[in-house]
């Protein structure tokens, strides 16, 4: 094992006789983070156990496959099980380590859920050892770890956990380190990116960062817990309110039947302007989520946050109502939706506001929606009996007399004006003009 496995090792065998350490490290959660982190340890040398409540997937990754499209993971996830550095399993095991990839979904009321996480670490408080590592990668509200401390404080009374800011330390660490990844870049970003590593304490916050130093060739940055919560969240909401700005444009342009693309391309001639490209909103389990748990941290003073996200959600909504009133000037006639990922080249509908448009404009008008979608064989659920149907391009762009570009997949790309001649186009993300 290499050098960085030998700093990061700290559970003292003396402490836990007859105990024996299953694994090197317990990834809870095999989603679009978890796994691909799990195989990434996994492939610098790490004993890795992934975690997960479906059998289906533990299965999966057993059986050295992949149960979410990214790319290069497949190969990752093969090679690793090959070599028996990476299982999957619904029990946890006892580990050096610890990694929470959970997801964090919002509550109806627009407030962060964190039960999952919640539930991950009473999961991991009955079998984790004096010396043991736990780190938060889900993102998560501000005070997130604090919670987690609390809960394994209470189910193990036995232990000293390390509380914010008190430097005498515990039996364990905790610390907090979000993924910054991009999908489609998962494998590689994972490894080249910084990290930000908050600690409970800063003992902690050094005990985590010797894991990630390991496997991580960008820099390890240490901080506070509680900072490196909040910058996760900033992060997110700096994006969203730029894209904000950029959809705000289109809808003012669109009520002056202005061109936003050109203005846009104009305005970002100016050496110390670069205005983004809107689209039908905002999607994805980051960037429609993470401001809403700035918000609920300080509701009176997020304003701008709340604004913005606010806006993007709107032009989910402005955009349907452009197509309905192409639908209603084209009486009987279909429409080709293309692309409902939240984003380019991806299998991912999260928070989709592609896929939001399409399930509203089914609820009346079904039989007359097309969904060309390059990555996925089926429709999502919410789309199924809806009358809906999946095509291909070709297949689309014969029966319909309405294209709607939803989403700027590299499989449409190569289209031009005169592929789509004779048809009415609305295209939310500019790929015609590029």
């Amino acid at each position: 094992m290499n050098a960085p496995f030998e700093t990061a090792k700290a559970l003292d065998p003396d402490a836990t006789p007859g105990v024996r350490i299953e694994h090197e490290v317990a990834v809870i959660g095999l989603g679009y983070i978890g796994l691909p982190t799990a195989a990434v340890l996994a492939s610098h040398g790490w004993s890795v156990c992934g975690v997960d409540i479906s059998e289906r997937v533990v299965e999966t990754v057993n059986a050295g496959a992949v149960h979410i499209e990214e790319r290069d993971l497949d190969r990752l996830v093969r090679s690793a099980t090959k070599a028996e550095l990476l299982v999957a399993s619904t029990e946890v095991p006892t580990a050096h380590f610890y990694m929470i990839a959970v997801p964090t979904p919002l509550g109806p009321d627009k407030t962060p859920d964190i039960s999952f996480v919640e539930a991950a670490a009473r999961a991991i408080a009955h079998r984790i050892l004096p010396g043991a590592c736990v780190i938060i990668e889900s993102t998560s509200p501000i005070g997130t770890t604090e919670r987690v401390a609390e809960i394994i404080s209470k189910e193990r009374p036995d232990l000293a956990v390390p509380e914010f800011g008190d430097d005498e330390g515990g039996d364990i660490a905790l610390a907090y380190c979000p993924e910054r990844v991009l999908p489609g870049k998962i494998v590689t970003e994972l490894v080249y990116n910084d990290r930000v590593i908050g600690g409970m304490t800063a003992a902690c916050a050094e005990r985590a960062a010797a894991l990630y130093h390991s496997f991580v060739k960008g820099d390890c940055l240490v901080t506070n817990v509680r900072t490196a919560e909040m910058v996760k969240l900033v992060e997110n909401s700096f994006r969203d309110v730029n894209i904000a700005f950029a959809n705000e444009l289109s809808m003012i342009a669109d009520a002056m039947e202005i061109d936003v693309w050109e203005v846009i391309r104009l305005a970002n001639r100016h050496p110390r302007v670069r205005i983004l490209q809107p689209g039908p909103g905002v999607g994805g389990h980051c960037i429609a989520v993470d401001p809403w748990f700035l918000v609920a941290a300080a509701p009176d003073r997020a304003r701008l946050v709340r604004t913005a996200r606010e806006v993007n959600d709107s032009k989910a909504v402005h955009a349907e109502h452009r197509i309905r009133a192409l639908l209603d000037a084209a009486p009987g006639g279909k429409v080709a939706l293309l692309g409902i990922a939240f984003k380019p080249d991806i299998d991912d509908f999260r928070e989709s506001p592609a896929l939001e448009i399409a399930v509203s404009l089914a609820r009346d008008q079904g039989d007359r929606i097309l969904v060309v979608e390059p990555f996925t064989a089926d429709l999502p659920e919410e789309l199924s009996g809806t009358g809906v149907r999946l095509a291909t391009l070709d297949e689309a762009l014969r029966e319909a007399e309405i294209v709607v570009v939803l989403v700027d997949h590299t499989a449409f790309r190569h289209l031009t004006p005169e592929d789509l001649a004779g048809r009415i186009v609305f295209d939310t993300r500019g790929m015609l003009k590029r």
